[in-house]
């Protein structure tokens, strides 16, 4: 078995003149669970397809579990779980009869693990696919993406259409799901809060280029907030110095400061005459702060 689940090389997709993805080279282990972050039109839909082997690239190759996207082996099919964002399943079809026709393509379908779903997530097996509402529907294809117990699963946006509750359910299930033993998980998702919940590493996508690779919690080390309390007011230019973001307001300034030490403080303070204190900032306002950069941040 690959020790990468993903892997991509200089991979460049073009629509037209438009360059959507930029030379993305990015190597995801295999047992680690990934959120994918980016603003809107930064390429994270068109990387999936790609990756899944609905796109084409225009350049360069990826591979999933060892096989190139576009020729994925059979084998390879039946350890890969995808939903999009967009969920189409065969609208006459009730819930059970998709699940029974899904189920006959994986030899390794876990019956048990459907049943336990179905019910944490109050499914309506006799209801016809065609009138269920879109969160009803996303969960749907949540359940059959997780019912082979894949190696690998993939999930572009799959709680956009989810309320606060049924979000809860479906990342304690992925949590079980990830604890499985070299279980891959490629998350793409504006709510930073539900990768926080899960995510071990994340992907920051940037105008169709990787701004960022890490893992969440050396992240969150890396990128503080230093709070430096004056004994007078501070000047509108004033800087800090590794800050990605600095804000003034009277005897007070925040800056947002990519690794920040004992020196640095120890410079705010004896320069400034100020009290100097460092905050933990979340994922999304670290997301905010780097994703206003106009380069990446090393």
């Amino acid at each position: 078995m690959t020790d990468f689940a993903i892997r991509t090389g200089n991979l460049w997709k073009n629509f037209g003149s438009t360059q959507v993805l930029r030379g993305i080279t990015l190597d995801i282990p295999a047992g680690t669970v990934v959120g994918l972050l980016g603003a809107n039109g930064a390429g994270k839909s068109t990387l999936i397809k790609c990756l899944v082997g609905l796109l084409r690239p225009t350049m360069g190759n990826s591979e999933l579990l060892g096989d190139d996207s576009l020729h994925l082996s059979a084998e390879v099919k039946e350890r890969l779980g995808y939903v999009p964002q967009d969920i189409r399943l065969y609208s006459w079809m009730t819930v059970e009869q998709i699940i029974q026709y899904t189920s006959a393509y994986y030899p390794k379908w876990d019956a048990k693990l459907m049943d336990k779903l179905i019910n944490n997530w109050d499914i309506p097996r006799t209801h016809r696919i065609g009138p269920l509402s879109p969160g009803q529907l996303q969960k749907l294809g949540l359940l059959l993406a997780m019912g082979p117990r894949p190696d690998l699963l993939i999930l572009d946006e799959p709680v956009a259409a989810l309320d606060p509750l049924a979000r809860r359910e479906f990342l304690r299930s992925l949590l079980e799901f990830a604890q499985e033993e070299n279980k891959t998980i490629l998350f793409s998702t504006h709510i930073t809060s539900d990768l926080e919940r899960v995510a071990s590493h994340v992907v920051m996508l940037k105008a169709g280029e990787v701004s960022l690779f890490e893992e969440l919690d050396a992240l969150k080390d890396r990128v503080k907030r230093i709070r430096i309390a004056g004994e007078w007011e501070f000047t509108a230019d004033f800087e800090v110095p590794q800050a990605l973001h600095t804000e003034v307001s009277g005897k007070i300034a925040l800056a947002t400061v990519v690794g920040a030490d004992d020196a640095l403080l120890s410079l705010l303070r004896q320069k400034w005459n100020a009290t100097v204190s460092v905050e933990d900032l979340n994922l999304e306002e670290i997301f905010v702060e780097m994703n206003s950069r106009l380069t990446p941040v090393a």
